[in-house]
């Protein structure tokens, strides 16, 4: 008797690469999709899981989908499908009656994908659990909307067309080197896309944890040193001015900087 099971498929237009993956590896609340808080105010890992990457070489998904997307010029626009999320969900009977575990699942998420999406950087992961606990086995494919394979086969060609005489030598070093200059380029913009990926990650660890204290006092009628040290990190005082310019004058302007517990300063309206 083979598994059933359900297919559910979602597009994203999100350029970020590394929330699919967050989402794969952190657990998320299942009705706001925002990342699941311990005590502490950090992302609780989700365990138990198995996740494993196609077609992305040594780098991870994100990196490696983000460098083809700037090498092949795709998926730039606002509009554009940047990535498709399937959901391979199985009965919570088949762990008894056909002997589904979540490694025999990761493996035959990995094999849809081959021959479904060859081609597709993709991300393939398997949850022992599904929604509120239900108890079933699931198979999470994202994969990256632009097809490597195809567009590989047009530098195949342009060596093909250099072998064959098509075009001369001085024109295909030419574009050989255009192409190992765009390959340098693509990767210290991959550096750059991943330093710019973790600081996004930190910034929003920090206003979720900001956001905790927040909800702690949602009214308050006095300032007490216990709320004042969860709220403030630092607070600066410069030195006072003269509004009249003088050096004595008795109207003066002092400027002062507050500092909050995790997100830092805060430019707030007048």
């Amino acid at each position: 008797v083979k598994p059933l099971a359900t297919f559910k498929h979602i597009s994203s237009k999100n350029a970020d690469y590394g929330d699919a993956e967050q989402y794969l590896t952190f657990e998320h609340d299942e009705f706001t999709m925002k990342p699941t808080l311990d005590k502490n105010g950090q992302i609780i890992p989700r365990t138990g899981y198995l996740i494993s990457s196609l077609n992305c070489g040594d780098e991870d998904f994100a990196i490696a989908c983000m460098r083809s997307n700037l090498k092949y010029g795709k998926n730039q626009k606002r509009e554009d499908v940047k990535s498709h999320h399937y959901i391979i969900s199985f009965d919570p009977r088949d762990a008894a009656d056909n002997g589904l575990s979540v490694d025999r699942a990761q493996q035959l998420g990995e094999q849809f994908c081959k021959e479904h999406f060859p081609g597709h950087q993709a991300l393939v992961c398997t949850h022992p659990d599904g929604h509120n606990h239900s108890g079933n086995i699931h198979v999470h494919i994202v994969i990256n909307s632009l097809r490597i394979a195809e567009l590989s086969a047009i530098f195949k060609r342009l060596y093909e067309d250099s072998v064959a005489g098509r075009i001369s030598d001085e024109r295909f070093t030419e574009l050989s080197a255009d192409y190992e200059a765009e390959q340098k380029e693509l990767k210290e913009r991959a550096a750059v896309l991943q330093g710019e990926l973790s600081k996004t990650l930190e910034a929003t660890a920090n206003a979720e944890k900001f956001m905790k204290v927040v909800r702690k006092y949602t009214s308050f009628e006095e300032l007490t040193p216990t709320l004042l040290r969860e709220f403030v990190e630092k607070i600066v005082i410069h030195e006072s001015e003269a509004l009249d310019g003088k050096r004595r004058g008795k109207l003066r302007r002092q400027e002062i900087e507050i500092y909050y517990s995790f997100v830092g300063k805060v430019e707030l309206p007048d």
